[in-house]
């Protein structure tokens, strides 16, 4: 399909899409919400894909909400935007994190506002040394949506939660990656080498295993530490039963590298 926001394609099991509207600095419209979308649909349903990597095109990696979207004219009724976090932006959030895939995620520039929490809700977040991230919400009087008020106090605690999503400060990639928001941070001129890297490595990995730590990790959070206890049972007697684990185990006895196939 041709998209008109963003591109979009799969090599050696890597989906990889980037968001393409660099003179807005890749913030979101509703079409471009669209496209996103399909786009990470197909790949969860494409066996062929085993990992995502998404990013943004020009000096930035997302803004959050194109403004101009929901621009009205003087004595027009207000948007609603809970409509707009309720079908956009919590779908993709959801798509993100439900994906039974590993989902990368490189940070080429500024991720202000959503555009943060869409990166902070992916499972590998790599930042080039000149990116950043704000909170942007507080400057407009909102409250950080896409995920925000769940994912960060779990990444730096309630304190700086707090004073992320209030003040909006801009947070450095390399303050980010020292707070535990983000997995690694590499130069500039790294970056997509090695996010890509990563993304056709976790591609030739067990994807089912993948799964079941994701489910298990995002289950965490409300279990109980018997509850969990129990949940991890349960993965682990449907990972054992996976094609990839009796081929892992297979390939450690014959002394070899595994050929794993995502099943």
């Amino acid at each position: 399909m041709s998209y008109s926001n963003i591109e979009f394609e799969t090599s050696k099991g890597v989906a990889i899409l980037r968001l393409n509207r660099p003179d807005s600095l890749n913030s979101f419209t509703a079409e471009m919400h669209g496209e996103v979308r399909e786009a990470l649909t197909d790949a969860a349903g494409d066996k062929g894909v085993r990992a995502v990597l998404l990013t943004g095109n020009g000096r930035g990696f997302c803004a959050g909400q194109d403004l101009n979207d929901r621009a009205v004219a003087p004595g027009e009724a207000m948007p609603d935007l809970g409509d707009s976090v309720e079908n956009y932006y919590n779908p993709l959030i959801r798509l993100l994190t439900t994906m039974e895939k590993p989902v990368i995620c490189a940070v080429n520039g500024v991720a202000a506002g959503a555009g943060a929490n869409i990166a902070l809700a992916c499972d590998i977040v790599i930042a080039a040394r000149s990116a950043s991230f704000i909170e942007s919400f507080s400057r407009l009087g909102l409250i950080p949506d896409s995920g925000g008020t769940w994912i960060l106090p779990r990444l730096v605690g309630m304190a700086r939660a707090r004073g992320l999503a209030m003040l909006g400060p801009k947070v450095s990639a390399e303050q980010a990656e020292a707070w535990g928001m983000i997995w690694q941070v590499v130069d500039d001129e790294e970056l997509m080498a090695t996010a890509l890297g990563l993304a056709e490595q976790m591609a030739t990995q067990p994807t089912r295993g993948f799964a079941f730590t994701k489910r298990a990790l995002a289950a965490s959070a409300a279990n109980t530490l018997d509850a969990q206890l129990e949940l991890e049972k349960e993965l682990m007697r449907a990972a054992g039963r996976t094609h990839d684990y009796q081929e892992g185990v297979k390939a450690f006895l014959e002394k070899r590298q595994p050929n794993y196939k995502g099943e």
